[in-house]
């Protein structure tokens, strides 16, 4: 039997190993889809945004948390966040954080939950917190400036992150 589009959207599509590997799962009604793709964005903040947040001078409303050790931190960080190491946030969040204003947490990377972590801990104290999704990596690979213990770095944009010659992806 071959599923329909009629067969996808109303989920009557069966688990057919004959099946497109990508509808073997059939996708989610479009009101699921708008719950949890409308959810995701009230935890995930991109990278970029958080950029032009900041690069728009005043106040931005959040603060952004960098999760990391300090070596990692001295490594690079991105300019005017707060290092709070995930393992000591239950100890000090509440002598460094406003509850009132929201945190932006970051890590090292997408392969790295840190960043996620450090959110949970937050959230566990009753701070408003989103993760900020590709880290520190993306950060500096979409050609953002960043500090080091040495001073302050760019690096240029990786086109496989970050549009060449344009100042808006279109996402």
């Amino acid at each position: 039997m071959t599923a329909t589009a009629e067969d996808i959207t109303n989920g009557t599509v069966t688990g057919s190993t004959s099946a497109n590997p990508v509808l073997r799962v059939p996708p989610a009604s479009p009101a699921a889809a708008a719950a949890y793709f409308g959810a995701s964005l009230a935890f995930h903040a991109d990278v970029s945004d958080v950029a032009a947040a900041l690069a728009a001078g005043g106040d931005p409303r959040f603060v952004v948390l960098d999760s990391r050790s300090t070596a990692s931190w001295d490594q690079g960080h991105i300019p005017g966040a707060v290092h709070l190491p995930t393992a000591l946030i239950a100890e000090q969040a509440e002598r460094l954080l406003d509850k009132s204003v929201p945190v932006v947490t970051y890590c090292w990377g997408p392969g790295c939950n840190g960043g996620a972590r450090a959110a949970l801990a937050l959230a566990e104290l009753g701070f408003q917190v989103k993760e900020m999704l590709g880290g520190f990596e993306y950060w500096a690979r979409e050609g953002f400036a960043f500090e080091t213990w040495q001073g302050r770095e760019n690096r240029a944009a990786d086109p496989l992150t970050a549009p060449v010659d344009a100042d808006d992806c279109g996402c």
